[in-house]
């Protein structure tokens, strides 16, 4: 009965039940976890900006996305090691609104980065005479500008709305925040909020889904039509790398979204999916992308190969 009336600014987060053998591990994997992130998706955005050979639309639109996913991870990671070494749950309210804020416009992000992404290679692909007439620099900018802005003024709505409700208790329901969870601790009507939510939720699943899905298809029939094999062969592989990141993401990203509809799913896996969507992606995107673009995976074996010459 205290934590209903309970309207302290410490929140208390549900921990992940970590045995004292188990703190050393996931210390250990969740801070070279982060480091792996930080280096691959820096030496990503260092080789985009740094070759002008690069400065094409789909490395300008690719760029984008490690920059998403070092918001979101460095949302999660930084608490949740300290978390793991100093077994402590508390977090403040304020911080806690941060972090959900700067989660929720990664997972927004990264739905509107790849959906441009997918239109970028649509254009490349099914237009290909009209590629460099349509993505120009000023074109490609607005892109870029609509994806970012829309993500700041949805999410920051969303928690414009949140913001003007009293909570009045301090216990999560997760291991990190995020807007459903401090739903939770509010005792006031939260309809709106819920509405809202529900409706940008389905808006951009649907129209990203829409798109990519449409995108990808006519893709896959241009690709059939065609009489050169190595074109067919490179569209297809590039198609694929996108397509994978996407369903990846979305599978990840629609399990959590759904598990707090249903109240039978089991709290372990709600919150293992959960972090799951902000530790893959970030890792897996820099990875992918690297190795398999080979105009990137070049530049990144010269810029370390030239670091080892010098030293």
């Amino acid at each position: 009965m205290n934590n209903i009336y309970n309207t302290s600014d410490v929140l208390h987060l549900k921990g992940y039940d970590l045995s004292y053998d188990g703190v050393f591990p996931a210390f250990l994997f969740a801070t070279l976890n982060y480091m792996i992130i930080l280096f691959c998706n820096l030496t990503l955005i260092l080789t985009i900006v740094m070759n002008k050979s690069l400065h094409q639309p789909m490395h300008l639109f690719l760029v984008n996305l490690p920059i998403n996913d070092l918001i979101g991870s460095s949302a999660l990671f930084p608490h949740l090691i300290k978390e793991i070494l100093t077994d402590s749950r508390r977090i403040q309210l304020p911080v806690c609104i941060i972090q959900a804020f700067f989660i929720h416009i990664y997972a927004a992000g990264s739905v509107f980065i790849l959906t441009a992404m997918a239109y970028d290679r649509y254009i490349a692909i099914c237009h290909p005479l009209r590629y460099s007439t349509v993505m120009t620099n000023a074109h490609i900018m607005k892109i870029i500008t609509l994806v970012w802005s829309s993500c700041v003024v949805l999410i920051a709505v969303l928690f414009i709305l949140l913001l003007r409700l009293r909570h009045c208790r301090s216990e999560m329901t997760h291991s990190y925040c995020d807007n459903p969870s401090l739903l939770t601790l509010v005792c006031e009507d939260t309809t709106i909020n819920n509405i809202y939510g529900l409706f940008i939720s389905a808006a951009t699943q649907i129209i990203a889904n829409s798109l990519v899905f449409y995108t990808y298809l006519r893709i896959l029939i241009a690709c059939f039509r065609s009489r050169r094999s190595d074109t067919k062969a490179k569209a297809l592989q590039t198609c694929a790398t996108h397509l994978f990141v996407f369903l990846l993401f979305e599978s990840l990203g629609l399990f959590t979204i759904i598990s707090y509809r249903l109240r039978n799913i089991s709290p372990h896996l709600r919150r293992f999916m959960g972090v799951s969507t902000l530790i893959f992606p970030p890792t897996l995107n820099p990875l992918i992308y690297g190795l398999k673009t080979k105009e990137i995976r070049e530049k990144v074996i010269n810029l370390f190969g030239n670091k080892r010459v010098i030293s």
